[in-house]
């Protein structure tokens, strides 16, 4: 078997959500039981840190990864979805799985992984699971798929929890209030383990303040202990953002950091204090990270670990800004970011999949800009010519293209230097640009 083959298996047999949705979810954990069973439960053989949330829990996962590998542990990293290779779900170190421990591990295990049924994303949270176990990793940084309680990854029992935040997303699935979200999200609270909270809201701080309590839990809020102060765009270095926190407790009090990150977004800044607490919090239990380890670590979290597709800066003149943000909370940040960047027009290729709400997402977007709507090229891809129609009902006007490359060769044909190009709606938009 070929990589290429063993790809063509994952993609064609499995039910993958990123492509069918909801019927690729499973709405219990005997699947990925089962799957842990064959492979010997490599679930409890790697110390880990599960990060839930709707909103920064890819940019938190690969931050505090980055932090822990500098400071010299062997860290595994799985996030989802991928961008442009399949490898990039796991990673120790930064390094990719190979492709000969991806085929070989389809050779191995396809028979049994049919037989038991499961989707895509179970098969990938297994191979996750016996890569780290293999390699011997001292800690692994494990993102959700979406939700928590019945997330293929809460087979595991981590050293901390963390739930970056709550907001409308895959309500289809995950309940369709604030409330029924956050108990799925609350789900990966686990008995006895510390839960970093990033985000206080009045609708959900009572719900994971009962969760904790029932599982016997400390529960701590980031943005209780640290606030950003001020944040900017350096203007001497367009890979570089300045971030001011100021600390709220503890020696000095209200003394004022500063970090250069080179994740841009303003929404980076509530990821930001999500992981000093977290840092916070593994070192309560042995894990030695030294101030400057931090600041050296989120200098370079692209660097270190590869991430991509988070105010991701693709070109200059004109400027060609790339960004995951797809649901509303994410997507207020974006456009809000979008200010910074001084433009004579903003063109801006959308693209959507089908569940997404619209009468709450298309309103955020700015009626100066024009629109080059097009569809990802996915079974879940929203109609480009259904897009446009519904965008004009809220006054963003523009073009339908045929597919999501033609959009963009058409927004940097028309755009002149001194324009900016914003590229997103969905994470499967940005990941074709790239």
């Amino acid at each position: 078997m070929t990589y290429q083959e063993a790809l063509d298996f994952l993609y064609s047999q499995l039910p993958m959500y990123s492509r069918i949705g909801k019927a690729a979810y499973k709405e219990d954990l005997k699947n990925t039981l089962e799957l842990c069973v064959l492979l010997d439960h490599p679930e409890s053989k790697f110390k880990s840190i599960h990060v839930a949330g709707t909103n920064g829990k890819g940019s938190v996962s690969h931050m505090i990864a980055a932090i822990l590998q500098t400071a010299g542990y062997k860290t595994g990293l799985y996030t989802s979805p991928h961008l442009k290779d399949f490898r990039e779900r796991i990673r120790i170190n930064g390094e990719m799985i190979s492709e000969n421990e991806v085929t070989a591990f389809v050779e191995q295990y396809q028979d049994d992984v049919m037989k038991i049924g499961c989707s895509f994303f179970e098969w990938t949270v297994g191979l996750a699971f016996d890569h780290f176990t293999k390699h011997h990793a001292d800690i692994a940084v494990i993102e959700t798929g979406m939700g928590g309680r019945l997330d293929s990854t809460n087979v595991i029992t981590p050293l901390l929890s963390i739930i970056t935040n709550i907001s409308w997303d895959h309500a289809d699935i995950l309940g369709d209030t604030l409330e029924k979200i956050t108990i799925e999200k609350a789900g990966i609270i686990k008995e006895g383990i510390p839960v970093v909270i990033g985000e206080t809201d009045v609708v959900t701080e009572k719900i994971f303040r009962i969760t904790a309590s029932e599982k016997n839990s400390e529960i701590i809020f980031a943005d209780q202990n640290f606030s950003v102060k001020e944040s900017e765009r350096r203007q001497d270095d367009a890979d570089q953002k300045s971030f001011h926190v100021t600390v709220a407790e503890k020696s000095p009090p209200g003394h004022v950091y500063q970090f250069e990150l080179d994740l841009m977004g303003n929404y980076q800044e509530k990821n930001l204090i999500t992981v000093l607490q977290s840092v916070v919090e593994l070192k309560k239990i042995g894990f030695k990270i030294l101030d400057k380890v931090i600041f050296q670590a989120l200098s370079r979290v692209k660097e270190a670990t590869g991430l991509r597709g988070r105010w991701d800066i693709l070109g200059e003149n004109p400027t060609i800004i790339a960004d995951v943000a797809h649901n509303e909370a994410g997507l207020k940040y974006a456009m809000k970011n979008l200010n910074e960047y001084y433009h004579d027009q903003l063109h801006i290729v959308l693209g959507m999949v089908k569940e997404k709400d619209l009468q709450k997402i298309l309103p955020l977007f700015p009626k100066d800009a024009y629109y080059y709507f097009c569809s990802p090229n996915i079974p879940r891809g929203l109609d480009a010519e259904v897009l446009k129609r519904e965008a004009g009902k809220f006054g963003l006007r523009g073009r339908s293209y045929p597919s999501v490359r033609q959009a963009y060769d058409a927004a940097i044909n028309n755009a002149p230097i001194h324009d900016v190009i914003y590229v997103g709606g969905s994470t499967f938009v940005v990941a074709e640009v790239i």
